[in-house]
């Protein structure tokens, strides 16, 4: 089944390592095969990772996009999860983190990228509450 992508004008995504611009229409692309593909949107450059959330989704997305060198990032990924998961107490987290995990380990790097978005939607609610006081939302210890 192919995957269908339509593009915004000017819209950066990359295939398999290479990095492609739309031009200045909206465009339609069908990929008839398995590849890897990221949206300018979900890439992260190595300078942006810098949340620990960030520095999770980084390496996982250096697999996906580097099969052949997935070993290169897997320690960096473990490290930045070990450390993520000992100073958080949100169950629901907790959980994340782990499917994350799973996976990852299973070389399923799309779906753990999609995972860890999730993980990125909260670490981002409780950097916006940084400074006003308001809670996380409630984790279970």
């Amino acid at each position: 089944m192919p995957l269908k992508l339509s593009l915004k004008p000017g819209e950066r995504f990359v295939v398999n390592g290479a990095v492609l611009q739309n031009g200045d229409r909206r465009a339609v692309l069908l990929l008839q095969n398995k590849a890897s593909i990221l949206r300018e949107k979900d890439i992260i450059q190595p300078e942006d990772a810098n949340t620990p959330v960030r520095r999770i989704y980084f390496p996982i997305m250096m697999m996906y996009l580097d099969p052949p060198g997935a070993s290169e990032f897997y320690d960096e990924f473990v490290l930045r999860m070990n450390e993520f998961m000992g100073v958080t107490r949100h169950t629901e987290i907790l959980k994340e983190c782990v499917s994350t995990s799973r996976e990852v380990m299973a070389g399923e790097y799309y779906k753990a990228l999609t995972r860890c978005r999730k993980l990125l939607t909260y670490e981002q609610g409780l950097l916006a509450n940084v400074g006003t006081g308001l809670p996380d939302g409630g984790g279970e210890d």
